[in-house]
């Protein structure tokens, strides 16, 4: 056990976790605080006022160059031409050549030719590899480096989020619109401010030196604002009906049937894996993507459970979980096509017990504006 412990990565505000008594749980390779007082109470101060995750485990890499933006545009679905301006950041995917889901990321372009891609903590390596070989065999004129070490990553959301960070960094947030990003000086240095989150709240993930982050934290913590684990923001991305990798997605999954072709460049342009999303748009869906919630709370449906109907098996669950937010269990999972319509009628088996569940629109939990 030792061994494993000690084996773990750490981020740099592992002090402030153990600081602050939170429960540590090893996490696609880190060691990464799960709560601090209880999931259900961090879940209430993000919904309400405002929580702050140690998100430092992600995969952050600079690409800059000449072929950045071509490279970038091979490598990931989304419109990453000239027409995004400097400190806009786009969501798609990584796919392979067969239109399969190696990863989903943002990447926020920060100068003429430089852009930052942010990817799951899981799959971090595995998508550097592949932006590598994609530089090394055809975008030779750009250069990729890894900050993930050096630059952290705090996520601060919640209704209170803008407010109170513009009173912690003396700078009006509510200027950095949605899926933008901005440097903003704090304390003689300077770091990123983007307009983004995991949550389904207004929020923003602040990405500053390493040295500076338990300052930052610290600032955070003592102007009231909640530090939450990973429990919590597993709750609040299902309850946005937000995907994960390794359980809504993953290298066999479809983009189409993920629900995901918004973020897809399809026309005038084609990326990696977009010839083979194309093909798979011509023929008939076997399977689709679909948000549920349970009829009584009873057992709750988890990751691999059926779902049925009279006849048998129709699918299966990919993500379930109880929604504090709105009291009931709700689910993600695939099920064939024929029973996607909203309000349709199925049931889930959960630990040999058959649950009525309702095909309902996502997200789940839409935030007040």
């Amino acid at each position: 056990m030792k061994l494993m412990e000690t084996s773990l990565l750490k981020t740099p505000l592992f002090a402030a976790h153990t600081k602050l008594n939170s429960r540590l749980v090893p996490f696609a390779g880190w060691s990464m605080p799960v709560q601090y007082k209880g999931a259900l109470s961090e879940v209430s101060a993000v919904r309400n006022h405002v929580g702050v995750f140690d998100v430092s485990h992600m995969g952050r890499f600079l690409v800059e160059g000449v072929d950045s933006r071509e490279l970038l545009n091979w490598v990931h679905s989304a419109d990453l031409n000239i027409s995004m301006p400097i400190g806009r950041a786009r969501y798609g995917v990584f796919c392979n050549e067969t239109g399969g889901i190696i990863d989903d990321g943002v990447v926020y372009r920060l100068g003429e030719n430089k852009f930052l891609v942010v990817a799951n903590a899981s799959n971090s390596d595995k998508v550097l590899e592949w932006i590598t070989q994609w530089r090394n065999s055809s975008y030779p004129q750009s250069s990729i480096a890894n900050i993930t070490q050096n630059v952290s990553m705090i996520a601060m959301q919640g209704p209170k989020a803008i407010q109170s960070a513009s009173s912690i960094f003396n700078y009006d947030i509510s200027g950095i619109k949605p899926f933008r990003i901005r440097e903003v000086g704090f304390q003689n240095q300077s770091l990123w401010i983007a307009r983004t989150g995991y949550t389904g709240e207004d929020g923003i993930e602040i990405m500053p030196d390493s040295s500076q982050s338990i300052t930052i934290w610290e600032a955070l913590i003592d102007h009231g604002v909640v530090p939450c684990g990973l429990a919590a923001r597993d709750v609040l991305r299902l309850e946005a009906g937000l995907l994960l990798h390794g359980n809504d997605i993953d290298e066999n999954t479809n983009p189409i049937e993920a629900g995901l072709q918004k973020f897809l460049t399809l026309e005038g342009s084609h990326f990696c894996g977009s010839e083979s999303i194309k093909s798979f748009m011509k023929n008939p869906y076997l399977r689709k993507l679909v948000g549920f919630k349970t009829s009584s709370r009873g057992p709750v449906p988890r990751p691999h459970c059926l779902i049925t109907t009279e006849e048998g098996p129709v699918g299966e669950v990919s993500s379930g979980g109880y929604s504090p937010s709105l009291d009931t269990n709700i689910g993600l999972g695939y099920v064939r096509y024929a029973d996607t319509q909203i309000g349709h009628k199925l049931n889930v088996v959960v630990r040999d017990h058959s649950v009525g569940i309702e095909i309902v629109d996502l997200p789940f939990y839409k935030r007040q504006l």
